[in-house]
């Protein structure tokens, strides 16, 4: 997908949870096979991304966020989960420096998302960790309007870039 000129790579929990779901499985996330088909369809999608060297290429989740839910559900990381962990941070898939979205105060609950706000926070707290814990430098992107966020990321690719 295009945004702006630059590629976005979508997030692939959501899909795949809509998928399980209309297969009968109303919280998939208890089934440890969860994870693998997150991190699966990552894969597919980071792999099969066409865009130009030069481009900027956001991706809307990675295997770490995976790894990070993995932990939030109290789930060992899988072996293809820690090998899909070793190979983006091995070979360099994302920059050092990657967005952290932080939350708007609130949480709307769908299909795909079934936690309330304090467990977000939770997630949210893990799932930053998890990525310093790895080695990454976080660009914060602090609650606002949205055209402040975007103001913001384009500022800091800019400035990265340089």
């Amino acid at each position: 997908m295009e945004l702006n000129g630059h590629v976005v790579v979508e997030e692939a929990a959501t899909d795949v949870i809509a998928l399980e779901q209309a297969l009968g499985h109303e919280e998939p996330w208890n089934d440890r096979s969860f994870l693998d088909k997150i991190v699966t369809l990552q894969r597919r999608r980071q792999v099969g991304t066409q865009a130009p060297e030069t481009a900027t290429i956001f991706f809307d989740r990675s295997p770490l966020c995976t790894l990070a839910l993995s932990r939030y559900l109290g789930f060992a990381p899988s072996h293809l989960l820690a090998k899909e962990v070793d190979r983006v941070r091995g070979e360099s898939v994302y920059e050092a420096t990657v967005f952290f979205i932080r939350h708007q105060g609130f949480i709307h609950a769908t299909a795909a998302r079934q936690i309330g706000f304090e467990e977000s926070l939770t997630f949210e707290q893990l799932h930053e960790q998890t990525y310093r814990d790895l080695g990454f430098q976080l660009a914060d992107v602090p609650p606002g309007p949205l055209t402040d966020r975007v103001a913001l990321v384009q500022q800091t690719v800019q400035r990265l870039r340089h």
